[in-house]
């Protein structure tokens, strides 16, 4: 069994596979604080909770976009299953050519989603559009060639920073309107929030696709918590919601 953990802002998603098949999936809230102890404690109780022995995982792969927390995970993975994680960071074999300017700079979340698309649909160029608590926006080539793309602030994060940065505006269920104009606060806050990621999504795949993919377009996939809300509006190719997981396996591949 192979423990894979993806480490994010506002939550830690973690899945199992048996071989290459996903066979449970859960989450906790991330805590930056978190000691190995109570990552440990979490993850063999989540473990025991969806039917699998904690003493079957033999390998634990993992990304993380929160360094506070490393420590902890790494620690946790000794002491509680007696492993030596793979943490996805610089110096990791990805099987990908990462053209930024700093290869660094890159999340390796934003890395981990790449990795996962190019194993699921190899020879094709793709824009991933991750929506967590940033939306990230990823172009890569049919050669395998990580381009960048874009990092926007997410839909729950923006609904929380009107919340927060004003004086009258409540937070508010973030789902699909049933029209454009809001007759209410929360009508128009929810018609807000989701229109625009529609605008914003469109754009950024037109604009890219005409840049770098003009002479073959690419496949859009889209990944994340909030992949699903703006399925009626067939934006998207293919919604993956593991995409980061079969990323992170395909690094345990690529590095064993």
């Amino acid at each position: 069994m192979i423990l894979a953990v993806d480490v994010g802002n506002s939550q830690i998603y973690c899945g199992v596979f048996d071989g290459t098949t996903l066979i449970s999936q859960f989450r906790r809230t991330t805590t930056v604080r978190s000691s190995s102890d109570e990552i440990g404690i979490f993850l063999r109780g989540a473990l025991r909770e969806n039917g699998i022995d904690p003493d079957s995982i033999e390998n634990v792969v993992a990304c993380s976009v929160v360094p506070d927390i490393n420590y902890s995970l790494r620690a946790c993975c000794q002491k509680y299953f007696k492993i030596e994680p793979l943490l996805l960071r610089p110096g990791v074999k990805t099987g990908l050519k990462i053209l930024y300017k700093d290869p660094k700079e890159v999340g390796s979340d934003r890395i981990a989603d790449a990795m996962g698309a190019v194993k699921l649909y190899p020879n094709r160029n793709l824009i991933v559009i991750d929506f967590g608590t940033a939306t990230t926006v990823c172009a890569i080539t049919k050669q395998h060639e990580f381009l960048g793309g874009n990092i926007m602030p997410g839909v729950r994060l923006a609904m929380e920073a009107l919340g927060a940065g004003t004086a009258q505006l409540p937070t508010v269920e973030i789902k699909p309107p049933r029209s454009i104009i809001g007759k209410t606060t929360i009508e128009s806050i929810q018609s807000g929030l989701y229109w625009s990621n529609v605008g914003m999504v469109k754009e950024l795949v037109a604009r890219i696709t005409a840049e770098v993919f003009a002479d073959d377009p690419p496949m859009v996939i889209a990944t994340g918590g909030f992949s699903h809300l703006f399925d009626r509006e067939a934006l998207f190719d293919v919604v993956v919601p593991d995409l980061i997981l079969v990323g992170l396996l395909e690094a345990l591949r690529l590095n064993p």
